[in-house]
C-alpha cells in the first residue's frame, strides 16, 4: 500500500497545528515499513479515553472527532482531517489517553506503535528524531492555542 497519499495530505495540511514532516520519497517509503495502514469506517474507535496505548495515528483521509467524556457530559474538543495526527500526548507522556477519538468520515489512517518507533529509533535514528520533533511541535502548537489545548491526546 502506497504511503504517497499520506505524504501529500501532510504536505497540504495548512492548519495551525499541522504535523510538519518533510521527508523525501525514499524516507516516506522507509517510514511506511514502520506504519500500519488502517481503513476506517464511521464509528470506528481509534483511541479510547483512559487507555494506556502509546500509538500515534496519522490521518491520510477521512475525518475523526476528539471528545472527552466526564460523569456529567461529553465535550467535543476537535475535528481532525487529512494530514493531522492524533495520540501524540500519550506517545510522549506514557499516560493514559485523555480523550476518545472516533472516526466521523471514512478514510485511512496510518498507525505508529511505540514498539515500531523504538525499532525505527535504532535503525533510522535521524528519521525517528524528525518524527519526534514534528510530534512535539504539534503538541506545542496545540498547547499555545487555547481552544486546542485540551485536544492533546
Amino acid at each position: 500500500m502506497s504511503i504517497q497519499n499520506l505524504s501529500r495530505a501532510i504536505a497540504e495540511n495548512i492548519n495551525t497545528d499541522a504535523f510538519a514532516l518533510t521527508f523525501n520519497v525514499q524516507q516516506w517509503e522507509t517510514l511506511a515499513g514502520y506504519l500500519q495502514p488502517i481503513e476506517t469506517g464511521v464509528g470506528d474507535v481509534l483511541i479510547e479515553q483512559g487507555t494506556p496505548d502509546r500509538s500515534v495515528f496519522f490521518v491520510e483521509s477521512g475525518a475523526i472527532s476528539v471528545h472527552r467524556v466526564s460523569s456529567k457530559e461529553q465535550m467535543k474538543l476537535a475535528v481532525l482531517t487529512a494530514g493531522s495526527v492524533v495520540g501524540e500526548g500519550s506517545f510522549f507522556s506514557r499516560q493514559p489517553h485523555s480523550a476518545n477519538v472516533v472516526v466521523t468520515g471514512a478514510g485511512r489512517v496510518w498507525r505508529l506503535t511505540a514498539i515500531r518507533f523504538a525499532e525505527m529509533s535504532n535503525r533510522q535514528p535521524n528519521m525517528a528524531l524528525e518524527i519526534a520533533m514534528a510530534l512535539g511541535a504539534v503538541i506545542a502548537k496545540r498547547m499555545a492555542h487555547r481552544s486546542k489545548r485540551v485536544a492533546v491526546t
